[in-house]
């Protein structure tokens, strides 16, 4: 796929010096043309997130803060300032539409922390369940520097790996991926596509480009890194024009970058390859028969629970002889898998005193071991 159409999720991710003017001032006519596209990719039932860059630079100007590097307080009030401009222009202008927007902002660790990063999950999948179009941007307002991205490059493909994305495009005001800065070679020419992030691709990376953004060709690449290992194609394109996803795959200059695995099937791989299971459930010949036809675990099959763990955690799932059928990414704490067993979905909150999950591990979260199937062929 190397069409922004041809998506079934999408991630968007808006640099500063496309947003913002130089006077410090939404650019009004550029992303209402933006909003027009994604309004014509969600009529095709591409669900849309936006990770949108800005708000400092829209806050600076209207608290008067001087040019040049700012200190950290500084920008975090220029953030506390400019994402209310910025929420503002982008609920006015989706509702044109008939779309409700909803405001997200993230840090470094509610991307890294498992409890955290479930909790993102949840909340953007059910978001894009309802129509909602969510626009992301770092929490500056709280984030120290110890645990700031530094750009939205990177959260991008964070957001984009976290609700398996099939795509995520990088629209800047660089128009992709050049063998050597543009203007500084007359060699200089435009990579359109990457099957792999070589270290002759990462040495190509230059410095950033504008004054107010903060990322450049490096974060993008690593970006790249991100998205591709967990699934997404992603595009390096620029926005400097109008209707600037409609360009893209009207042919406008950019860089693909391919990946190998869809979305689900990267989870998967690494969900089975790279975490080791920290407890163990045993499921009866019906829940066996479920999974292995493709479906959730739900707390009726479960019989036993052992080891110790939380939700989000890693456990193993095995059958009534012992055999390991499969590995999944877990619903519930211990405490609280200990008390809904065998349960149906509807007794879940009378038995824990809350609403949670149907399931206990969902089919996207769960992967079917090759050897039981072996075994048992």
């Amino acid at each position: 796929m190397n069409r922004i159409d041809q998506a079934k999720r999408l991630v968007v991710k808006i640099g500063s010096a496309l947003l913002v003017n130089k006077n410090g001032q939404i650019n009004i006519e550029w992303l209402s043309s933006l909003i027009d596209d994604i309004a014509a990719l969600k009529a095709r039932n591409v669900e849309v997130i936006i990770v949108s860059s800005g708000a400092i630079a829209l806050g600076r100007r209207t608290l008067g803060l001087p040019k040049g590097p700012l200190k950290l307080a500084q920008k975090q009030a220029a953030a506390a300032v400019g994402q209310v401009a910025l929420a503002h222009a982008y609920q006015q202008i989706l509702a044109q539409h008939g779309y409700v927007t909803a405001q997200v902002l993230l840090t470094l660790h509610d991307t890294e922390e498992r409890r955290r990063y479930l909790n993102a999950r949840a909340t953007l999948g059910t978001l894009l369940k309802n129509g909602a179009v969510p626009v992301i941007n770092e929490n500056d307002t709280v984030a120290t520097t110890e645990i700031r991205y530094g750009d939205n490059d990177r959260l991008a493909a964070r957001v984009s790996s976290m609700i398996s994305a099939d795509c995520l495009v990088l629209l800047s005001d660089v128009d992709g991926l050049y063998t050597a800065a543009p203007g500084s070679s007359p060699d200089a020419r435009l990579i359109p596509v990457v099957e792999e992030i070589t270290p002759e691709i990462c040495a190509m990376a230059g410095k950033p480009t504008s004054s107010v953004g903060s990322g450049g060709m490096i974060t993008k690449i690593e970006a790249a890194k991100i998205a591709v290992a967990a699934g997404a194609n992603m595009v390096i394109a620029s926005g400097k024009t109008i209707h600037p996803l409609r360009a893209i795959d009207n042919g406008a200059n950019c860089t693909w970058f391919l990946s190998s695995a869809n979305p689900i099937a990267a989870r998967k791989r690494w969900i089975a390859g790279t975490l080791e299971p920290v407890g163990t459930l045993v499921v009866d010949d019906g829940a066996v028969a479920a999974l292995l036809d493709g479906r959730s675990l739900l707390p009726a099959g479960v019989v036993k629970v052992t080891g110790s763990f939380s939700r989000g955690d890693t456990v193993s799932v095995r059958d009534l002889t012992g055999a390991e059928l499969a590995r999944g990414l877990v619903a519930y704490d211990r405490t609280d898998a200990d008390q809904i067993i065998g349960a149906q979905s509807s007794e879940i909150e009378s038995r824990l005193g809350w609403r949670g999950r149907d399931e206990m591990i969902h089919r996207d979260d769960l992967v079917i071991l090759r050897s039981f199937n072996h075994e048992h062929a």
